[in-house]
């Protein structure tokens, strides 16, 4: 038998890291060896783990880099609001080993991605698109990852900023709608998250997909085949 992809995970306490631990206890290729969150030691973690899976805050990125590339650990990278400085660092990082960075780790998610760009390709400059995006009243940033993962793609098929709502209700895991308005007809696509598990079983599945690649900036794009 293969033996366990062991993970160490980053921001275990938190509800994605919870979500994660769960669905790994029912998987035997998956050992989650090490959890951390404030206040422990990454560098520990990281010793006794095959690969890192960071769902903690932006703030640690600093940390989480620097332990990597000490130990040549391949990472997992699903927290969003990194600032500008804080994504050339994963940047720079990403030469010296393999890194998934993603928005979000959903397969649905990732298709809309690839639907919104197709769509923005074929409807071309007369349709003019919009993101709106809720989720639970506790989530911090505003846009989500997501959100701006939708209107960097759009900007790239478009050209132009990308005008996204964000709203913030209840316990939505999270919801996330691009609509494309064009001379007497408009188009939607949209995804609906019901459970965080779609999002802990797409990082799973990137942390055993990227342990054997070469050093390098991956999406989940990338790990789906996209």
């Amino acid at each position: 038998m293969k033996t366990p992809l062991r993970v160490a995970l980053i921001g275990a306490r938190g509800r994605m890291g919870q979500t994660i631990i769960a669905l790994a206890k029912g998987d035997p290729k998956i050992d989650i060896v090490a959890e951390c969150d404030l206040g422990d030691r990454i560098e520990t973690a990281l010793q006794s783990s095959d690969v890192a899976i960071d769902f903690s805050n932006a703030g640690s990125i600093n940390e989480i880099c620097r332990a990597a590339v000490q130990y040549g650990r391949p990472l997992v990278i699903g927290t969003t609001g990194h600032s500008p400085e804080q994504r050339q660092l994963i940047e720079k990082t990403a030469k010296s080993l393999p890194i998934v960075f993603a928005s979000n780790f959903s397969v649905g998610v990732n298709a809309l991605f690839a639907l919104s760009r197709r769509s923005a390709e074929i409807l071309g400059p007369e349709f003019a698109p919009k993101i709106i995006e809720t989720h639970h009243k506790k989530k911090k940033d505003a846009p989500s990852g997501t959100a701006k993962t939708l209107g960097e793609i759009l900007k790239r098929a478009l050209s132009g900023d990308i005008p996204i709502e964000s709203i913030r209700e209840g316990e939505v895991v999270g919801e996330h709608t691009v609509i494309f308005t064009g001379p007497d007809e408009e188009l939607e696509l949209t995804h609906r998250a019901g459970s965080r598990e779609i999002f802990a079983r797409g990082a799973l599945r990137a942390a055993e997909w990227i342990v054997e690649k070469p050093a390098g900036l991956y999406s989940m794009q990338d790990v789906l085949g996209l």
